[in-house]
Parts: structure tokens; C-alpha cells; sequence
């Protein structure tokens, strides 16, 4: 084994290829087929989209292991440590499984060198062979077509929705994105697009590669309760289920995500069975750091991975969902490459006070300096500058007063920063 530690091995791929983001399938497919990967014996659903890929495979993912299945899921990036990227039965791989499955896959590159998302692609698929899964639930790192995920033939290929983000790799308006994240889709098997106004692209791909098509609004439907605690669910054979519980993850737009997970699992029925009893409780038991995650208290903090401008309009629209008494003070990192206009006009009638961080050592974050000099052109009120997200954290919990809630979002990053702040005991940061 070339490394010992898992912090060795992670450090090592950074810097193997010659680039971060080399999108393409040659390399890694190559690499895959002395390892056997190329072909899982088991069902395997892919998830591709702008946002909402998170939230559908947790969903997914709770919905098969109340069924009974074992399941493997693969996402990233991670919150606080590596090991979540994999998880079987929603267990996180241990370091000493992801060391010996990456040990296998630099055993079978060769000369072939890798990036750190595909060299983890390939280790993921590696473990959940061995683990004997009954479902694979893999998230698309990077638009879809060239993504290292997409070496699998998935059985269902979800697109959840399509915004412009990554534009720099996939293309600057919503028809090219949308054809990236459609490339996901199979000759003759089913293709799920929750976007209710999707880009002509995503048909035209679907239509062009024989894929089967179900769109959200189209073949499938849904509309809350008339309790306020329930929801129901037009399945692509026009069968209704009613009374269904909502999804434990807030916000109105996990219905859509919801939905489209639903279809999935009506899909994959004749080979996946699942009951709707373990739907119920997969929706009731969900769980999903970092998508408006609300922890400790004195004052309440909201966690959101929110980073793009389709993220942050549907944080605003959960935000007034939740109304607090007080105002809502904003800690913010982001990355440089990231729509920052975009985001803070969704969320700037919401804010109160911004609170504008660096993340030192984060080659890919914008400076502090330049991020609180952008919010105060783009009229953002009560900007205050700080050099990392701690400083901007605890200040924010300082000056919040009674009722007001401190929302931290912007990027995994930022989030994950936060979440390693609040396991710690201090006096000045709320419990977790």
C-alpha cells in the first residue's frame, strides 16, 4: 500500500493530475475495467442536477433502507470529513476501507493518472461491490456527460433541476447545462427530470439518446395536503398516493425533490419493491446536514449549502416560511467563481445584517476584502468584514439580540466550518 493514513492518500491525489477538473471518461473508465467496476450487479440510480441532488439521494436513500435494502451512496463534497462521500446503510466508510479501496484502484491505474474526484468515484464503486449493496445512489460531482459517475449505465437517471452554476466547464446559458446534466440518460431507460420548466435540451438529449422520459408537472404530479401535514402523488401510471407524510427535510421545494424520488422508486419498482409503508417512514426519517439545518439555540442558527442564485432563491422562500421575530444576520463565504450578485439579490430582503468572511488556506474562496466591497456595491446593509468564517461567526452570535437567528451559508465550506465550530464547547458559540 502506497500510504497508511487516509490524510495521505487524500493529500496525494490533489496533486496526481496535472488539473483539478479534467472532465472526460477515457481515463477512468480504463481504469475501471481491470477493477470490474463498469458493470454493478445491482440496480444503480444516478443523480445529476443544478440543486436538489443532496436532498433526492438522502430521500432515495432513506426510502430503500426502510425497505429492507442495502444501500451505497456516493455525494460529495463532504461537511466535515471525507468518509461521508461514501456510506453504506448510511454508514460512512471507515479510513481503513477507503485506504484499501484506494490501494485497488492505484494497483490497476497504471500510467494513468486521476483526478481526486475520480479517484474517489472509482474507490466508492470499489467498496460497494465489496459490500455486497443492493442499491447504488451515485450524485453527480460536475454537470453529468463527463462526469466520472457517469462510467455506469444507471437504471434511473434523475435530473433534478437545471440552473446556471460551473458555468466555466459546462457552458453559460441553461440549454447547454441542461444538455451536460442530460447526458446522464440510457438508451431505453427511464430518465427523470424534476425541473418543472426544463431547457428544451434536456428533451431534445433525452429524445435524441431513446431514453424514457418523465417530467415533473408532465407524467408525474404532486400538491400538499388540505391538513398542512400531509401530501400527495400522481405516480406516472396516473395511481395517486395520498396522505403521505411530509419529507423531514424543511422547505416547500423538498416536495419537488420528494416527487421526483418517488418516481424513481415506482421505476425500479418490479426489481426494487418497497412499500408504502417504507416510504412513509423513509420521508419521516430523512436527514440532511447543511440544507437549512437548524441547530442550537440562543440564538437559533440556520446551516445552508446554498451557493448559486436558483439556491438561494429557494433559502429566501424557506426563510419566510420560517419567520423569526427578530432579524436574520448573514455569515457568508463563497467561492470566487460563484454568481455573487446572483445570490445576494434572492436573499437581500431577507438580511438584515451581513457578516463577510474569508476561508484562508481555500484557494478557490474570494477574499474577504473583495466579498464585503461587492456586497456593499450591491447595497447589502450592515456589512461587516472578517478574515475567516470563525471570527465572522462568533461576531454574528454576539450581536444577535432576542429573536434573531443566525443564518450561515454560502458554500460546503462555510457550512462545514460552522458545524466543526459547534462541537466545540465554548461559552460564546450555541450547542449543537
Amino acid at each position: 500500500m502506497r500510504f497508511q493514513t487516509l490524510d495521505e492518500w487524500l493529500a496525494w491525489q490533489e496533486t496526481l493530475h496535472s488539473v483539478p477538473i479534467d472532465l472526460g471518461l477515457e481515463r477512468v473508465a480504463r481504469v475501471a475495467q481491470p477493477l470490474d467496476l463498469l458493470h454493478p450487479a445491482c440496480p444503480v440510480v444516478t443523480v445529476a442536477g443544478t440543486n436538489g441532488k443532496g436532498s433526492t439521494v438522502a430521500m432515495l436513500d432513506a426510502i430503500y433502507r426502510a425497505a429492507g435494502y442495502r444501500t451505497g451512496t456516493f455525494t460529495s463534497p463532504h461537511l466535515l470529513r471525507y468518509n461521508e462521500r461514501v456510506c453504506v446503510d448510511g454508514v460512512p466508510a471507515s479510513d481503513a476501507q477507503l485506504c484499501e479501496a484506494f490501494a485497488r484502484v492505484d494497483a490497476a491505474r497504471g500510467d494513468d493518472t486521476l483526478s481526486y474526484f475520480e479517484f474517489g468515484t472509482l474507490a466508492a464503486l470499489w467498496l460497494f461491490r465489496e459490500a455486497g449493496v443492493e442499491v447504488m445512489i451515485l450524485e453527480v460531482g460536475l454537470g453529468g456527460r463527463l462526469d466520472a459517475v457517469n462510467i455506469v449505465d444507471p437504471d434511473v437517471a434523475i435530473v433534478t433541476s437545471v440552473g446556471l452554476d460551473h458555468q466555466q466547464w459546462l457552458g453559460d446559458d441553461r440549454e447547454r447545462i441542461g444538455a451536460e446534466k442530460a447526458g446522464i440518460f440510457r438508451p431505453g431507460r427511464a430518465a427523470v427530470c424534476g425541473d418543472l420548466a426544463p431547457p428544451a435540451s434536456v428533451i431534445g438529449t433525452a429524445l435524441r439518446l431513446g431514453a424514457c422520459l418523465y417530467l415533473a408537472g408532465r407524467d408525474y404530479t404532486w400538491a400538499p395536503g388540505t391538513s398542512g401535514k400531509d401530501w400527495r402523488w400522481h405516480a406516472p401510471d396516473n395511481r395517486c398516493r395520498e396522505d403521505l407524510p411530509l419529507p423531514a427535510l424543511p422547505g416547500a421545494i423538498q416536495l419537488n425533490n420528494a416527487a421526483t424520488a418517488l418516481t424513481a422508486v415506482h421505476l425500479l419498482q418490479a426489481r426494487l419493491g418497497v412499500s408504502r409503508e417504507a416510504v412513509s417512514r423513509g420521508l419521516r426519517d430523512v436527514r440532511l446536514p447543511g440544507r437549512f439545518q437548524q441547530v442550537g439555540a440562543h440564538p437559533t442558527v440556520i446551516l445552508d449549502v446554498a451557493h448559486n442564485p436558483l439556491g438561494a432563491e429557494v433559502l429566501a422562500g424557506t426563510l419566510a416560511q420560517h419567520r423569526v421575530p427578530g432579524d436574520t444576520l448573514a455569515v457568508l463565504a463563497v467561492m470566487a467563481d460563484k454568481d455573487l450578485d446572483g445570490v445576494v439579490r434572492a436573499l437581500a430582503p431577507r438580511i438584515a445584517r451581513w457578516y463577510g468572511a474569508g476561508l484562508p488556506g481555500n484557494a478557490r474562496a474570494l477574499p474577504a476584502a473583495e466579498l464585503c466591497r461587492r456586497l456593499r456595491g450591491l447595497g447589502a446593509s450592515g456589512v461587516s468584514c472578517h478574515d475567516s468564517v470563525a471570527e465572522a461567526f462568533h461576531t454574528a452570535c454576539a450581536d444577535a439580540g432576542p429573536g434573531d437567528r443566525v443564518l450561515v451559508f454560502g458554500s460546503f465550506y462555510t457550512v462545514g466550518e460552522v458545524l466543526g465550530l459547534m462541537a466545540e464547547p465554548r461559552a460564546d458559540v450555541p450547542a449543537v
